[in-house]
């Protein structure tokens, strides 16, 4: 690694840490020190990248944001022909993730903007924006399905995308109180027969 290189990875060391952190105890009750800790740096490092830990956290939405989206653009769900295989493939790939620790398979920005929703606006707004964005994905392939299935129905993709969403952070805080996954893959396996229901229209063969 060259000198140049060096600030570039302390930088994503700080970030990483901020993600397993603030997953594991919460936006208020991280501070700099546990993230310095975890990522192995000192606080004279945190400053150099960062002016503040909500600097830090809106740095570390974005990274989480990006990392999910290398991720899923390579799931396997992607190269399915059919948008409504997609669409179930999505939550199949979705039930994968579900394991490790709490903090390693729950969501960054679901935890985050259940607690800073009121008092820190641009985090809110940061994690709205991530979450949005990701169910703009999802509702790409549900405006197919819907196209090839469910012509006449009443709900838009966008809808149903962001219902995919909440499905999901519902399934994290239960997971959380439950310790452990088993609620949410079971609440993921609900939301795949919902959807089964909402695309069981023939497709046409016009």
């Amino acid at each position: 690694m060259t000198a140049a290189d060096r600030p570039h990875a302390s930088k994503t060391r700080l970030l990483d840490a901020a993600m397993r952190v603030i997953r594991a105890q919460g936006y208020a009750a991280t501070t700099v020190e546990d993230i310095c800790a975890a990522a192995g740096l000192t606080k004279g490092s945190f400053f150099h990248h960062f002016a503040s830990k909500e600097e830090l956290a809106l740095a570390a939405a974005a990274h989480f944001a990006a990392n999910a989206d290398a991720l899923f653009a390579q799931a396997p769900y992607r190269a399915l022909p059919d948008a409504r295989e997609r669409v179930l493939g999505y939550v199949d790939f979705r039930k994968t993730l579900l394991t490790g620790t709490l903090p390693e398979f729950t969501c960054l920005l679901g935890t985050m903007v259940q607690e800073t929703y009121a008092t820190h606006p641009a985090l809110r707004e940061a994690c709205e924006t991530h979450i949005k964005a990701h169910a703009d994905t999802i509702a790409r392939d549900a405006a197919a399905a819907r196209a090839e299935r469910a012509p006449d129905a009443g709900w838009s993709a966008e809808s149903l995308a962001l219902f995919t969403q909440a499905v999901l952070q519902g399934a994290f805080i239960l997971a959380k109180a439950g310790g452990g996954p088993a609620v949410a893959d079971a609440c993921l396996s609900h939301l795949r027969r919902y959807l089964e229901l909402l695309f069981d229209q023939p497709e046409s063969k016009e």
